[in-house]
C-alpha cells in the first residue's frame, strides 16, 4: 500500500467538499448532486416553497390591507365634502334677501341693482336712449420729425425720436396711463386724439403742443364730445357718460345702443327677495356629491373578495359603512326638531329618491337610493314660505353634516380605522422583513447541509475506489 498514494486521494477528496462548501456559503441553490445525483436545487426549493407560505400569507394580508385603507381614505375624503356641502346649505347668506332688475332691451339697455346702495325703489319704468354719450376729439397731421421731438398733451409729455411715424406717437400715447386721451392713427396718417372719458366739453379741451413741428392740427375736425340723450318716463336728461346711476334710484344703467323713437325699454325693478337660483346650486351641489358618496360606498360593499387578489373586495358587507348608509338614507327623511308637519322634511322642499306616484314605474336611481332635486316642489316651497324652508334646511344640514362627520371627520370613527390599519401594515411589514431574513439563513443552512452530504459522499467513493484498486493489485488477486 502506498502512503503517498492515500494522502494524494485524501487531498483530492478534500478540496471537492471544500468547494462544494463554498459554493453553498456564498449564493444559494448552486450544488447539484455530484456525488449523490440528486436534484438538489429542486430539493431545496420545495421544501423552502413550504416555508415561504406564511409569508406570502403576511404579504397578502398586507396587501390586503393597505388596499382597504386606500379606498376607506378615498371615503373619508368624499364623505368630509358631503359634509361641508351640507353645512354649507345652512349658511345665512344663501337666504340674505336681493333685488332682481331686468330690461326688455338688454343690447341697448343692460341693467343691475347698485351693490352699494340700499335698495331700488321697486317697480317699472319706461327707458330710452336718444343718443350715446362721446369723447371729445382733436385731429393732427403728422410729418416725421427730422430732429428728436417732445409732445406734450394736456400737461403731459412723451418723447418722439428723429423720423418717428404717427404709430410710434400713437403707441406712446397709449401706453402712458397718466395720459387723459387715446390715440389713433387714420389710414390717411392723420393722429385722432380722443378723450378717455366721454362727455361734452366747454372751452379748450385737449390742448396738443411739439417742440419739432411735426403735428399741425385740423380745426374743422374738432369734436367737443356728446353727452348722452334719454328719456325716463317721458321726461328727457342727459349724462356726460352711458352708464347712469343716478336716474333710477338703486339701479346702474348701461346704455349700448339707440332705441327705436317711440319703443323704450321697460327695466322692472322686482322687490327684495331670497334668490331661488342660489339656493338650488348649492342643493344640486349636495345632491351630486351625495349620489357619488352612496354609489362608491355601495360599489365597495357588494365587491366580494376572490382568492387570486387580496386587494379585492376589502370592505365587502362593512358593518360600519353599511349603517353609516342607512342612516344616511334615514336623514333625508327625518323631520327636524319642532318643525310643523309640511314643511319639516327634506321631501317637503322638493328633495328626494324621486320616487313615482301611482302606477309609474321606479327609475333604477332611485332603487340604487340616489337623490333628486324637484325644482317645481322648491321654488314653490321657497316662494310660499322662505323661512320654513330655511328652517327645514337649518335643522337638517346641522343634523346630516354631524351623522357624516362623526365618521369621517379627522380623528372620527374612519380616520381611526385608518391610523390602526397603517400600523398594522407596518407591523407586517416588520414580520415579512423578519421572516424573510430567517428564510434566507434557512435556505443557506440546507445549501450548506446538502454541500456536507455530497462532500462526505464524495470522499466515501473516493476510498471504496482507492480500496478496490489496492484489493485488486494484491498477489493473487
Amino acid at each position: 500500500m502506498s502512503t503517498s498514494s492515500v494522502s494524494s486521494s485524501t487531498s483530492g477528496t478534500s478540496q471537492t467538499g471544500y468547494l462544494l462548501s463554498q459554493l453553498g456559503a456564498g449564493s444559494t441553490m448552486q450544488i447539484t448532486g455530484l456525488a449523490s445525483g440528486l436534484n438538489t436545487n429542486q430539493i431545496i426549493q420545495e421544501e423552502m416553497a413550504i416555508y415561504q407560505q406564511p409569508v406570502t400569507n403576511l404579504q397578502n394580508q398586507q396587501s390586503g390591507v393597505t388596499a382597504m385603507n386606500t379606498k376607506l381614505t378615498s371615503i373619508q375624503s368624499e364623505l368630509q365634502t358631503l359634509a361641508s356641502d351640507a353645512q354649507a346649505l345652512s349658511g345665512s347668506s344663501l337666504f340674505g334677501t336681493s333685488q332682481q332688475v331686468t330690461s326688455t332691451s338688454p343690447t341697448l339697455i343692460s341693467a343691475t341693482a347698485t351693490s352699494s346702495g340700499a335698495g331700488a325703489v321697486v317697480g317699472g319704468y319706461q327707458v330710452g336712449v336718444n343718443n350715446l354719450a362721446g369723447s371729445a376729439q382733436r385731429t393732427f397731421a403728422f410729418t416725421s420729425p427730422s430732429a428728436a421731438d417732445t409732445v406734450t398733451i394736456d400737461g403731459q409729455s412723451v418723447s418722439l425720436s428723429a423720423g418717428a411715424a404717427p404709430q410710434d406717437l400713437a403707441n406712446a400715447v397709449n401706453a402712458n396711463n397718466k395720459m387723459d386721451v387715446w390715440a389713433a392713427v387714420t389710414s390717411s396718417g392723420n393722429l385722432v386724439f380722443s378723450d378717455r372719458a366721454t362727455g361734452q366739453q366747454t372751452g379748450s379741451y385737449i390742448q396738443v403742443s411739439d417742440t419739432a413741428g411735426a403735428l399741425t392740427e385740423q380745426p374743422l375736425l374738432a369734436n367737443a364730445g356728446q353727452n348722452a340723450s334719454y328719456t325716463l318716463n317721458n321726461n328727457t336728461y342727459t349724462s356726460a357718460s352711458n352708464t347712469v346711476t343716478n336716474a333710477i334710484p338703486g339701479v346702474t344703467m348701461t346704455f349700448n345702443g339707440v332705441t327705436p323713437t317711440g319703443a323704450p325699454a321697460t327695466i322692472n325693478v322686482a322687490p327684495p327677495a331670497v334668490s331661488s337660483s342660489n339656493i338650488e346650486t348649492a342643493l344640486n351641489t349636495f345632491v351630486s356629491q351625495y349620489n357619488k358618496v352612496i354609489g362608491d360606498i355601495q360599489t365597495q360593499l357588494s365587491t366580494q373578495p376572490t382568492s387570486s387578489d387580496p386587494t379585492v373586495g376589502t370592505l365587502y358587507n362593512d358593518s360600519e359603512l353599511s349603517n353609516l348608509l342607512t342612516s344616511m338614507r334615514s336623514m333625508m327623511y327625518t323631520p327636524g326638531g319642532g318643525l310643523p308637519t309640511g314643511m319639516a322634511t327634506m321631501i317637503d322642499i322638493g328633495v328626494s329618491t324621486g320616487a313615482t306616484t301611482g302606477t309609474g314605474a321606479e327609475s333604477q336611481s332611485a332603487l340604487a337610493g340616489d337623490l333628486t332635486l324637484n325644482t317645481s316642489t322648491f321654488e314653490s316651497a321657497l316662494q310660499s314660505n322662505p323661512s320654513g324652508v330655511q328652517s327645514v334646511l337649518n335643522s337638517w344640514s346641522i343634523n346630516f353634516s354631524n351623522l357624516v362627520n362623526n365618521e369621517a371627520a379627522p380623528g372620527a370613527s374612519i380616520d381611526q380605522r385608518i391610523q390602526a390599519d397603517n400600523m398594522q401594515v407596518t407591523q407586517l411589514g416588520g414580520q415579512i422583513s423578519s421572516m424573510k431574513s430567517a428564510l434566507t439563513d434557512k435556505q443557506n443552512m440546507l445549501v450548506q447541509q446538502f454541500a456536507q452530504l455530497e462532500s462526505a459522499l464524495s470522499t466515501n467513493q473516493s476510498t471504496a475506489s482507492w480500496l478496490t484498486s489496492q484489493i485488486a493489485s494484491l498477489p493473487g488477486a
